[in-house]
């Protein structure tokens, strides 16, 4: 920790090759200001002058743009275009917090749609757009007016007081977050290219395209075309009212929105008492039922682990194994989760707006059954990347966090 931290100009981590106190300004004095014009989503094009779209800024972009994912036919006379070091900010959108996000265009020449904010500054656009984006955001948001939709004016944001260090410290710090974003974004993408890769091995695996072998080399037996209620029974879970029985410690209640693809989300899960439970005994889920969303994410499926035994079920498609010697619980909802089988239940739903997967139509699906020793391996293969996905999952947000911690300690 930097020992001149006490003072507010001072940063609580900082290279050791700076010293002094940062200086205030108001971001008006050091910038200049404009707005960016036209770009509907029709004016979108394979071809032609890259672009950015305001509503992009939200969806495709962080606190640095070198990578352009538009491109626009309109004629250059009709365009803002954007000079490098360009600091972007929404003029528009649906929350305040949302709209105080800003973004340094790394390009020359970009247009830039009606509806952004262009700030122009001799100081360095990264460190800005980091700075903005995490010391200033809420600041930023109090500035932004407007009920249903948000709106955040230049003259606004040239009230805004900063604080700057000098230009050489503003390029280490922008350097050293634009390298942990590197790191960020790299692993973004290999665990994007995992799930591309399990999703394409799922439609090759329930295919049969792909298909496992005995340890002995041996080819396993043809599959065979099962309907699941030959080999399962089904049901659906407690439709009554409930929230009268809502306790703090009590039976799990597990909702459609609880279910996501292969587990159970534990950390939301609300409580029964007791006795509600106790009236109810004959629905409760048991340890390797497979619970399937019925309106929601229709179709998306999980097992029932042992911590869920004996939990209740609020509305959802139950399958319960008859003989789990000739289908793996596993294997049934990995094949519930494919994109096959969910195609099936979209397909099948029901109802206006907010579709339902009813129990009868559940009842006529048609499972793919391999024997029990290739369901074994099919299950145990997906389930192994996923645990991949997870554990890069869980570096991502590491990452993520600390360039969080990073930040608020980095800047004034």
């Amino acid at each position: 920790m930097n020992k001149d931290a006490e003072s507010k100009k001072v940063p609580k981590l900082r290279f050791k090759e700076f010293s002094g106190e940062w200086v205030e300004k108001k971001l008006g004095d050091v910038s200049a200001f404009s707005k960016g014009k036209g770009i509907s989503k029709n004016d979108i094009s394979e071809n032609g002058i890259e672009c950015i779209r305001y509503g992009e800024l939200y969806t495709k972009y962080s606190e640095t743009i070198n990578e352009i994912h538009s491109k626009t036919n309109l004629r250059i006379d009709d365009l803002v275009l954007s000079k490098s070091g360009d600091i972007i900010i929404p003029a528009s959108g649906e929350t305040a917090i949302d709209i105080a996000t800003a973004s340094c265009v790394m390009k020359d020449n970009v247009a830039l749609s009606g509806d952004i904010n262009i700030i122009r500054t001799l100081q360095n656009g990264v460190y800005l757009s980091y700075y903005l984006n995490n010391s200033k955001k809420y600041e930023i948001a109090r500035l932004s007016q407007g009920i249903s939709v948000i709106h955040l004016y230049s003259s606004q944001l040239k009230t805004l007081k900063i604080n700057l260090p000098t230009l050489p410290e503003q390029q280490k710090i922008a350097d050293c977050l634009s390298t942990w974003d590197d790191s960020i974004e790299n692993l973004k993408s290999l665990v994007e290219n995992k799930k591309l890769y399990k999703k394409g091995m799922m439609q090759k695996l329930f295919s049969q395209e792909v298909r496992f072998k005995d340890d002995d080399g041996s080819d396993y037996p043809e599959w065979v075309e099962k309907n699941v209620t030959s080999i399962a029974k089904t049901s659906i879970g407690l439709v009554t009212t409930m929230t009268t029985s809502y306790v703090e410690d009590g039976v799990y209640l597990i909702r459609n929105s609880d279910i996501k693809p292969n587990k159970i989300n534990i950390k939301k899960l609300i409580n029964l008492d007791f006795a509600f439970d106790e009236k109810n005994k004959t629905r409760r889920l048991q340890k390797n039922d497979v619970v399937t969303v019925h309106t929601g994410d229709i179709g998306v499926s999980a097992v029932i682990s042992s911590k869920l035994d004996g939990a209740q079920g609020f509305a959802t498609l139950n399958t319960r194994i008859k003989n789990t010697n000739e289908i793996s619980p596993d294997y049934l909802c990995w094949y519930y989760n494919s994109e096959k089988n969910i195609k099936y239940a979209k397909a099948m739903s029901t109802g206006d707006g907010r579709s339902n997967y009813n129990l009868k139509d559940f009842n006529k699906a048609i499972i793919p059954v391999p024997c029990l020793a290739e369901q074994t391996k099919i299950a145990n293969f997906l389930s192994a990347l996923d645990d991949e996905i997870e554990l890069l999952e869980q570096e991502l947000e590491q990452l993520q966090l600390q360039k969080k911690g990073l930040m608020q300690g980095m800047f004034v």
